[in-house]
C-alpha cells in the first residue's frame, strides 16, 4: 500500500499543534524514482489572516523510468517528522500530474492553511516534505526537501495631519502597524518594530525615507517632519520571518 493512503484520512483538512496527525517517515527511495524540484504557492511565502482559509498550489516535478504515476507535497516543522510540532496534508487523494517526457512528470496539489486552527507559535519556517511515485511501483520520498514560511497577515495605515498645512509649518504623521493574531483570532499591534516614514513629492514616482519610527503601545507610530512641498506621507515595514512586509497608502497633503 503506498503511503498516500494515510494522507486521505486527512485529505481535506489542515492539520496543526496539538491534532494528531499521520507521521511522515525517514527519506526513503526505491527503485529509480527521484525528485527533482518541489514548489509551493508560487515560491511565496504562505500569508494567513484571521478568518479566510488559504488555499496554495503545491507541486513536485519527478522522474522515473517507466513515467510518474503520482505526487503528493506536506508542511510540516519541528525538529523529527515523526512526531512534527504541525503538520499539514494535501487535499487530493491523487495529484494532478502532467507529463514533460516520458519519464519526467509535474503533480499538482492544494494545501490548505485554516486560521481557525493556527496558533501564533505556528508562524515562521515550516519544512516541506515530499512524495513521488513510479508507474512501476518504485518510490522516493524527501522529509525536507526544501522549507516556505507561514506568516501572520500584516496591516498598516498613515495619516498626515494637519492638512492642508502652511510651507514650514510642523505636520505630525501616524500611523498604526498590526497583524493576524492567531490566538484571538483577531489583529494586534505589532509593538518595537522598525517603520520607515517615506515621502513622495507630488508629480514623482518615487518615495525616500525621511526616518525611521519604532511602534509603540498597540503598533502605534507617531512622529512629526517639516511641511515643505505638496506629497504623500506612508508608512513602509520591511516585515520579519513571521509577518510579510507591507506599506501603507499615501496620504496626499497640500502644503500652501
Amino acid at each position: 500500500m503506498r503511503k498516500r493512503a494515510a494522507f486521505a484520512v486527512l485529505a481535506a483538512a489542515t492539520v496543526l499543534g496539538g491534532l494528531a496527525a499521520p507521521a511522515a517517515q525517514a527519506d526513503d527511495v526505491q527503485g529509480d524514482t527521484r525528485i527533482t524540484n518541489v514548489v509551493v504557492n508560487g515560491g511565496k511565502d504562505i500569508v494567513v489572516g484571521t478568518t479566510k482559509a488559504k488555499t496554495v498550489t503545491a507541486t513536485v516535478t519527478a522522474t522515473d523510468a517507466s513515467g510518474i504515476e503520482d505526487g503528493d507535497v506536506y508542511l510540516w516543522r519541528g525538529a523529527d517528522p515523526e512526531n512534527p510540532d504541525g503538520f499539514i496534508v494535501s487535499n487530493e487523494d491523487a495529484a494532478n500530474c502532467v507529463a514533460s517526457s516520458a519519464t519526467t512528470s509535474t503533480c499538482s496539489v492544494t494545501l490548505t492553511v485554516d486560521p481557525a486552527w493556527l496558533f501564533n507559535t505556528d508562524a515562521g519556517t515550516w519544512k516541506v516534505g515530499v512524495w513521488a511515485w513510479g508507474a512501476d511501483g518504485d518510490y522516493a520520498n524527501v522529509d525536507a526537501f526544501r522549507t516556505t514560511r507561514l506568516q501572520r497577515y500584516s496591516k498598516l495605515t498613515a495619516n498626515a495631519s494637519p492638512e492642508p498645512v502652511k510651507k514650514g509649518a510642523t505636520l505630525t504623521v501616524s500611523g498604526n502597524l498590526t497583524r493576524a493574531n492567531w490566538d484571538t483570532q483577531v489583529y494586534a499591534g505589532y509593538t518595537n518594530q522598525p517603520v520607515k516614514l517615506q515621502f513622495r513629492k507630488a508629480g514623482t514616482d518615487t518615495y525616500s525615507t525621511v526616518k525611521t519610527v519604532y511602534t509603540g503601545s498597540g503598533g502605534a507610530l507617531k512622529t512629526t517632519v517639516t511641511a515643505s512641498a505638496d506629497g504623500y506621507w506612508r508608512w513602509n515595514f520591511a516585515g520579519t520571518s513571521t509577518t510579510p512586509a507591507v506599506k501603507a497608502t499615501g496620504d496626499y497633503v497640500d502644503v500652501q
